[in-house]
């Protein structure tokens, strides 16, 4: 039988080993420098260069694909910035127009102040709103940011560019409340600018106003701008109050009636203007105090009969001269 079993190596043997290899990389080294390995190098090249593209393909699209998630994940980053920095901007915009908006308004307020010089008015913000509250005498009013600190008085005409608002109704030191002329209470001494015909103006419920006890005989027409009148002493003279938008008459009637459509635009009000040196020479009906209701008894067993006075139910002493 033959003996596979190896046998041990020696010395000898590796020596005879490296020698060979010394002699093989000494002969390699004469064929690089003769020239001759070449054909044996384009060999091997060709041999090897398409695996070595196809491993060369598949590094460059494995790095490819890492650099297009790393760019997707930038963009989507930036996407995002750009998203909220867009938000922001267009906030600023919005902000720029309502800014805008409001200087827009500053300027006409002033412009109206300038064409009335006489005139000192105040600009003030609404802060609140109160419509058809009918737990008050109130059903229209609103509510500045004037009091009695910034020398807001109860009465004071409240005004905008476009026309007459009403009166200072109530005031505490630091807010006051308007009046509005829409509400059923409020009325205004009024003018017909064109045919001069005076009458009343008072609110309504229908959100017009109603200019009464224009007197009958003469006639104006629908369009004609309607002023106040500065009689009664409440408004200034020539605010413009609306124009008259139709006309009632009546033969046997001794007025005549007219519906105004406002100037002022009661419902979207944000700025206006109290009329802070004019002394009004009438008090809002709604704050006089009530009037001495006169009242009194007759003593039938009097020689000469004779009233006994009492205001507002509380007895008062006779006068002299007269038996009770």
């Amino acid at each position: 039988m033959r003996n596979t079993g190896r046998r041990p190596r020696t010395i000898g043997d590796l020596g005879i080993r490296l020698i060979i290899l010394v002699l093989a990389a000494l002969l390699l080294m004469a064929l690089q420098l003769s020239g001759n390995l070449r054909p044996v190098t384009s060999a091997i090249t060709q041999l090897t260069s398409p695996a070595q593209l196809s491993a060369t393909g598949i590094t460059e699209s494995v790095a490819n694909l890492g650099e297009s998630l790393l760019s997707l994940r930038t963009i989507q980053r930036d996407a995002a910035s750009l998203a909220v920095r867009n938000l922001q901007l267009q906030a600023e915009i919005d902000t720029l127009k309502e800014v805008e908006k409001e200087n827009e308004k500053l300027r006409t307020m002033l412009d109206f102040a300038q064409t009335r010089p006489r005139l000192e008015l105040r600009g003030a913000q609404i802060v609140a709103r109160n419509i058809g509250e009918e737990s008050t005498n109130f059903l229209e009013s609103i509510l500045i940011d004037l009091g009695s600190q910034h020398s807001v008085q109860v009465g004071m005409p409240v005004v905008t560019d476009q026309g007459l608002v009403g009166r200072i109704s109530d005031v505490t030191e630091t807010t006051a409340k308007v009046l509005l002329l829409s509400d059923p209470s409020s009325s205004a001494g009024a003018l017909l600018g064109e045919s001069r015909l005076n009458g009343i103006v008072r609110g309504s419920t229908s959100g017009n106003l109603v200019m009464d006890f224009i007197p009958q005989g003469p006639t104006f027409k629908i369009g004609e701008v309607v002023l106040t009148s500065g009689l009664g002493g409440r408004f200034p003279k020539g605010i413009v109050i609306g124009a008259v938008e139709s006309i009632e008459t009546q033969a046997n009637a001794v007025f005549q009636k007219a519906v105004v459509h406002p100037s002022v635009d009661f419902g979207s009000l944000e700025l206006v203007m109290v009329i802070t040196n004019f002394d009004p020479n009438e008090v809002l009906p709604d704050f006089q105090s009530p009037a001495p209701v006169i009242t009194g008894t007759l003593d039938v067993s009097a020689t000469t009969p004779a009233v006994t006075p009492a205001i507002n139910g509380v007895p008062q002493p006779a006068p002299q001269g007269v038996t009770p």
